[in-house]
């Protein structure tokens, strides 16, 4: 008698779908189907704990887009759904990361951090024991009593990033949060974006015009082209992770990106 051995491959962990972007445009100015369209026809999704860049050249909606996912401007058709939800206005499943830290001059890092707990009905010592936790994630358990004049741009970026992701969002966006800081600082914050992506498992919506960069974060690339803003391709980048960038895969990613964009 011969036994016969099925081998049941595992499938892969397939996560939600969390976010949903269906047929949105966005016009500004008149009314009417002459409005002079930002963006047009925009549709995608992400996954649970998905990285997903914007990459398009300037002037192409990347930020509107990204104003409307946060729920700061209505999009002039189309939906944007979290979990099934419309999206509609501003929440804190959704939390933003912009290229000028908004951090408030007068408190400290460790109360900036601790902000945005306020009014959750949280205990003291759980609320300070998170704001720890997150000082420490970030690297600046030495610099609480900082205030943010008194620290680097690439330490306020942390202080930033510490301060959304306290607050537990479904979806991090990020509008080019990295582009004015010198490329050691910036190479230094996009390894800890990582490192905090891969600990806390948040969905991420990126927004460069850096290819070396979305190359370098990203599970997806959504590669738009301006005038008005449409979704030219939607790239998934095999890298494996951590990406190493003096690989000849890795440059190969680059170098095809940098032609795709210089063709939109």
């Amino acid at each position: 008698m011969t036994t016969r051995l099925h081998i049941v491959k595992k499938r892969p962990d397939v996560k939600p779908v969390i976010l949903e972007i269906e047929g949105l445009s966005k016009g500004f100015g008149t009314n009417g189907p002459a409005q002079p369209r930002v963006l047009e026809h925009i549709s995608f999704s992400a996954r649970r704990g998905e990285m997903i860049c914007i990459l398009g050249r300037s002037g192409c909606g990347k930020s509107t887009l990204l104003k409307i996912l946060a729920g700061f401007l209505p999009p002039s058709s189309g939906s944007v759904r979290l979990k099934g939800r419309p999206v509609d206005r501003p929440g804190p499943d959704r939390c933003v990361v912009f290229q000028e830290d908004a951090l408030f001059p007068w408190l400290t890092v460790r109360e900036n951090i601790a902000f945005g707990l306020k009014g959750r009905g949280m205990d003291h010592r759980d609320q300070q024991r998170e704001v720890d936790r997150f000082l420490s994630l970030v690297g600046l358990a030495d610099f609480e009593d900082f205030l943010p004049q008194d620290i680097s741009g690439g330490m306020k970026q942390r202080v930033s990033l510490a301060r959304v992701l306290i607050l537990q969002p479904e979806v991090l966006l990020m509008d080019e949060p990295f582009a004015a800081l010198d490329a050691q600082t910036r190479e230094e914050m996009q390894n800890l974006l990582l490192d905090l992506w891969e600990r806390l498992s948040h969905t991420v919506v990126f927004v460069t015009h850096d290819v070396n960069e979305a190359v370098l974060l990203a599970d997806r690339i959504i590669l738009l082209e301006k005038d008005p803003g449409r979704i030219r391709e939607d790239i998934t980048i095999d890298l494996p992770r951590p990406r190493k960038k003096e690989s000849d895969r890795y440059f190969d990613h680059c170098r095809s990106m940098m032609a795709k964009i210089n063709q939109v």
